[in-house]
């Protein structure tokens, strides 16, 4: 199991692109791989004939072995899989990032354990991803196989056994508790009937009601446990200033009227996105982070946008923005966002960012304080573009205007070097021609 990003701790086997025993060259799409940020393709980076050691379904820790490559002839060799390999940086050629297929671990293949209950103590089905999936699209009831993955982890492969020996059709809805076994009956009444659909549970007389309890997906898990990691550990504050968006409202207007089909007039966040670069290469140190008593300052600024996908926030990165052009980054920006909602962006696009840009204006958020991501100084917040009352040479007259707010993290970027940095990001959206190089 491959390290496709640099918060992954263990990985699933969404599918298999090629079966055992098929001629592989270097480069072929070998298997995707749900990880906790994405799903992904993962690339052979050796020739040989396929053995598949994880089944669809499985979820492995990073080195476990998924696969061998040989030569036909002999038993298939096995090319190791660092377990501490770091993910890889956009300037890694394919065949040498984390995103290419190596097999993993000198490890014997394990013999299919036997079946045993899908139970993990606490009431809930141990099952992966895609048989979960699976059986609400067959109407099977986890509750009611035993599944033979690692541990009783019910996998595809037992779902579709149970579809077709006909077992228990009782929808089971994903990621919910599983149905408890009814309670021994005496032998003059009916055995208790089977409760279809999710299971509730809590204290009637709490007042709360009934609870579902909803397993959280990996991503949504990783997530909570940084976010967690980072309010406990970062010393963070926070510094707004308002911005005056008049003359860039009238560039984009006029940016606008001159687009095209294939060059499509950059939006305000990515004008943010601009101004934030280039005050971070003005500003080296909200261009760091703080890590292990020392400072670290990076010598590329590349800006993180957080892209909201259906159940989690995803921030795929736009590599040397101060060094792009406005268009350049707009069509970057659109590139990332439609990569993340297919399920398709790649390791180095979600690796690399020195600073984060986090946009919620479209849904009319005036401001807001996001949660730094642990390696970086700060992260920016950016609040709907609203129509105000303004005061003018003595007049009260419209205006436009946009709130946008740092969290910084004072271990590396004090109250005064933050409060002019997020100064300068104002001025740059004021004078926004100078965006436009």
């Amino acid at each position: 199991m491959p390290r496709l990003s640099d918060s992954m701790e263990e990985g699933t086997i969404i599918k298999w692109l090629k079966a055992s025993g098929d001629e592989v060259q270097r480069g072929d799409e070998l298997v995707e791989i749900e990880t906790d940020k994405a799903n992904m393709v993962y690339e052979a980076d050796a020739s040989g004939t396929l053995e598949i050691v994880a089944e669809e379904g499985a979820t492995l820790p990073i080195g476990e072995t998924i696969a061998r490559l040989g030569d036909g002839s002999a038993p298939a060799k096995q090319a190791e899989a660092p377990k501490a390999a770091a993910a890889a940086t956009a300037d890694e050629a394919p065949a040498e990032g984390a995103a290419t297929a190596t097999a993993a671990a000198e490890k014997p293949a394990a013999a299919k354990p036997a079946a045993a209950p899908a139970g993990d103590g606490n009431g809930r089905v141990k099952a992966s991803p895609v048989a979960r999936r699976l059986a609400q699209e067959k109407g099977v009831d986890l509750a009611a196989i035993a599944g033979s993955g690692p541990g009783g982890r019910i996998v595809k492969a037992d779902v579709e056994e149970a579809a077709q020996n006909g077992a228990a059709q009782a929808v089971e809805k994903p990621a919910l508790a599983a149905v408890p076994e009814p309670a021994a009956q005496p032998a003059e009444q009916k055995p208790a009937k089977e409760i279809p659909g999710p299971v509730v549970s809590g204290d009637a007389g709490s007042g709360k009601g009934e609870a579902t309890s909803v397993e959280l997906t990996r991503v949504q898990q990783v997530i909570a446990r940084r976010m967690a990691e980072s309010k406990a550990t970062i010393p963070d504050y926070t510094v707004t200033t308002e911005v005056d968006m008049e003359a860039a409202v009238g560039l984009r207007e006029q940016m606008k009227a001159a687009a095209t089909e294939s060059r499509r007039a950059p939006s305000f966040n990515d004008m943010v996105v601009k101004a934030a670069a280039l005050a971070l290469r003005e500003f080296p140190k909200a261009n760091g982070g703080y890590k292990d008593g020392k400072w670290e300052l990076y010598s590329r600024v590349n800006v993180g946008i957080a892209v909201a996908t259906d159940d989690a926030l995803i921030v795929p990165t736009i590599f040397d923005a101060d060094r792009k052009a406005l268009g350049e980054i707009s069509r970057d920006a659109r590139a990332l966002a439609q990569r993340v909602r297919a399920g398709k962006i790649t390791p180095p696009e979600l690796s690399g960012a020195t600073f984060t840009v986090s946009n919620l204006g479209m849904f009319g958020t005036t401001e807001f304080t996001a949660i730094i991501t642990s390696g970086q100084a700060g992260i920016l917040s950016v609040g709907a573009l609203r129509d105000v009352p303004v005061v003018r040479d003595g007049a009260v007259v419209p205006g436009k205007r946009m709130t946008i707010t740092i969290a910084a993290d004072h271990r590396i970027l004090n109250g005064a070097e933050a409060a002019q940095f997020v100064a300068r990001i104002r001025e740059l959206l004021e004078t926004p021609y100078s965006l436009a190089f």
